[in-house]
């Protein structure tokens, strides 16, 4: 029996990178899975895969930045498999690299609200329906950025070091409703949006690849066995935590 066995579970960013992995990780482990994204090329590709392994999911578009559409996202995870158990809140958008003085405004604010505000909005509506399930687990996906600070990449820092105290703000609300609620805190890993940025920060990609004292890049599957674990009921004591998955980034 797999560790989420007849649990249903929403993951938001499953497209691609570490939400897809978490998506299959879930599915591997037994969960039905509601693949959240706003690419639908993407998101149903991840279904798919889910699919020919073996398992369940249903592909819903999901705009995290809407409103409507995350309810949207909620109300077909109840409306396929007629409750929520757990979710891993992954997407994430950061605009704008650069000196704090040369950030635009619209750029700072598009990344708090991509990062930070679409938590707490999925939060919002996955929350209510856990409760009708009496109960739950939802892991969010920080950042070491959030711990120890990014230079020239200050708004994706700032962004997730909110999540990490919405998430034990959160925890400490809702944990005696039998909610438990962690984040994630990934180090480098080896993600289209990590390439995407070696790309346009060559000056630090080598330093960055070096960051973790086991001197290599993580993987999206190595996240979502974290993220597994937290969402399983073999983490039945643990909430309001923030879990550095970095390969000993964070000590170097």
């Amino acid at each position: 029996m797999g560790l989420l066995e007849g649990k249903v579970g929403i993951v938001t960013g499953a497209g691609q990178g570490i939400g897809r992995a978490i998506a299959q990780s879930y599915a591997r482990e037994g969960a039905r899975v509601v693949i959240a994204d706003f690419n639908e090329d993407a998101g149903a590709e991840t279904a798919r895969l889910i699919a020919d392994a073996g398992g369940e999911a249903r592909f819903v578009f999901g705009d995290v930045s809407r409103e409507d559409s995350v309810k949207a996202m909620v109300d077909a995870a109840l409306e396929n498999f007629d409750r929520l158990d757990i979710a891993c809140n992954s997407a994430a958008l950061s605009h704008g690299h650069g000196p704090i003085h040369e950030f635009a405004r619209e750029e700072f604010d598009r990344t708090l609200e991509m990062c930070l505000t679409n938590t707490w909005m999925c939060m919002k509506y996955e929350i209510p329906a856990m409760l009708q399930s009496g109960g739950g687990a939802i892991v969010n996906i920080s950042s070491n950025s959030s711990l120890k600070g990014q230079a020239f990449n200050t708004a994706y820092a700032t962004a997730k070091g909110g999540v990490n105290i919405l998430t034990k703000s959160a925890a400490a609300e809702y944990g005696a409703q039998g909610i438990r609620i962690n984040a994630v805190s990934p180090g480098v890993i080896r993600t289209p949006g990590v390439e995407k940025y070696f790309e346009q920060q060559p000056q630090i990609a080598e330093g960055l690849k070096k960051a973790a004292v086991l001197n290599r890049l993580g993987e999206p599957e190595e996240i979502a066995e974290a993220v597994t674990f937290l969402s399983s009921d073999r983490a039945s004591f643990i909430t309001g935590q923030i879990l550095s998955v970095d390969g000993g980034g964070a000590v170097k």
